[in-house]
């Protein structure tokens, strides 16, 4: 089940977000710290049908508590006799409010700033407490961190154990905890109102990651990376999982120190990861067998193990191709400036060559710009210069190069002409003042929804050996922003 967390200021306010909590977790937990004024908590907790929870967390534990640790526990003492179905306990203190009632405890051990060792120890303490639950809270911004409480939720003990994971990688905690039994995993209601940094919504779990349809059969396909791009292509594959009748699901991963990362993903049977482009350095410790296009552009965002090996393929160099060609346009002996001297610039280049293209490259920082030509035999054209060449496509590689009229920083959208045919890689796959830019001046463009569908479908098709539904794409990205 999952346990949506409140974290009120006011009490008049408290009942509502309660409420509004009871409509869609299985557990409710009221996190006390944060209000203002001591609340009747018999009152606050009242008439409502799904089981409470009560914390008061120390900002050491993670919590926002200001007063004194003898108010906090006089208000824990409260908080039992009123009834709630659980109610939160550090172990440090478990032993001081003694059991009251059919009130379960759960007894937790917080550690906010490192993984803790020892967990077996430390488990024997909770129980001794009198623990009905045991709760380890710790960072798990990498799978390495999160990998300890895991093993503390997955393995069979006396009393059941939860865990809440802190950082953005507290989802992939998460949804590994549904899928090895944890009794239940966290979520906020909505954004602004998180327990902690990082945590993510009820709706983030439910409408982009499908909890409630990870079950111990389930498989994990990786998705390397936790920036936007990274869960829109979650949100179209899982989508695409669905209408595919697979039980299989998309698990966002950052991937840390990569020494037993090849253990950890074998014994989590994860046999595919899909690499966001800013963590493609990242996963190439773990291939073993790069295919030539790899080899060439140095650049992987499909992972896939096949025969005990992983492979590495780069999915994107074939969605670029296609969909210029798609745009009945071919980069075969065509004029081509790439711009920016970027990782993308990096693997793009082999890419060009390897089609043919007459390639150039250019940057504002010319020096930079002419080691990487020469280093891909390229042409060198100098910033200032790059305004005279007559170009057939223009590929922007860099985010941070504006759009505008200064010729010493800005790339000027004089460049474009209506023989142009304009890519940008630089936010892909989203728009950008570039392709809008092109758009207005008569310029083929090569859109970058184009792109990312072309990737998507290929790597769809590498990981199941099916198709790509057309409508997975639109209704996994539905809403989305």
């Amino acid at each position: 089940m999952i346990c949506i967390s409140v974290t009120p200021t006011s009490r008049k306010l408290a009942k509502v977000d309660i409420l509004n909590a009871s409509r869609h977790g299985d557990l409710i937990e009221v996190c006390l710290d944060k209000l203002v004024k001591t609340p009747d908590i018999g009152d606050l907790i009242r008439g409502f049908e799904k089981p409470i929870l009560i914390s008061c967390r120390r900002p050491e534990d993670g919590g926002h508590w200001e007063g004194t640790e003898e108010d906090r526990l006089q208000l824990l003492r409260n908080a039992i006799i009123a009834g709630p179905a659980y109610i939160e306990l550090e172990l440090d203190i478990a032993d001081t409010i003694p059991p009251f009632g059919d009130v379960k405890r759960v007894v937790s051990i917080n550690s906010i700033t490192r993984p803790l060792g020892r967990i077996d120890d430390i488990f024997e303490r909770a129980k001794n407490a009198r623990a009905d639950v045991v709760k380890f809270t710790w960072p798990t911004r990498t799978l390495d961190e999160a990998w300890p409480l895991l093993a503390a939720v997955s393995q069979r003990r006396e009393l059941p154990v939860v865990g809440m994971g802190l950082g953005e990688s507290s989802v992939t905690f998460s949804l590994l905890g549904r899928k090895f039994g944890s009794p239940w995993i966290y979520a906020a209601l909505e954004q602004g109102m998180e327990a902690h940094e990082g945590q993510k919504t009820v709706w983030d779990l439910r409408e982009a990651y499908g909890w409630q349809e990870v079950s111990r059969k389930t498989r994990f396909i990786g998705v390397v990376g936790m920036g936007e791009t990274e869960l829109a292509s979650t949100r179209v594959m899982n989508e695409a999982f669905r209408k595919a009748g697979a039980d299989i699901r998309c698990l966002p991963l950052r991937l840390g120190e990569m020494k037993h990362v090849d253990k950890m993903l074998s014994t989590l049977k994860v046999k595919g990861l899909i690499v966001g482009s800013q963590d493609v350095e990242s996963v190439f410790p773990l291939i073993e067998h790069k295919h030539r296009t790899v080899e060439e552009s140095g650049f992987a965002d499909l992972v896939v193990k096949r025969d005990d090996v992983w492979h590495g393929h780069n999915t994107l160099r074939t969605a670029i191709v296609n969909a210029i060609k798609a745009a009945g346009r071919d980069l075969a002996k065509r004029r081509v400036t790439v711009v920016g001297t970027t990782p993308i610039a990096k693997w793009l280049l082999p890419i060009l060559t390897d089609v043919g293209a007459a390639t150039s490259i250019a940057a504002p920082d010319d020096k930079s710009s002419k080691a990487m030509a020469e280093t891909y035999g390229a042409s060198f054209v100098t910033w200032s210069a790059m305004y005279d060449t007559v170009s057939e496509f223009v590929i922007l590689t860099d985010p941070t190069i504006p759009i505008g009229h200064d010729h010493t920083r800005d790339l000027n959208p004089s460049l474009l002409r209506e023989s142009t045919t304009v890519v940008d890689l630089s936010r892909f796959p989203e728009e950008s003042k570039l392709i809008e830019e092109g758009r207005s001046r008569g310029c083929t463009v090569i859109e970058p929804s184009d792109i990312y569908v072309h990737q998507l479908s290929g790597q769809f098709k590498a990981l199941t050996g099916k198709e790509l539904d057309a409508d997975a794409f639109r209704s996994g990205l539905l809403g989305f922003v």
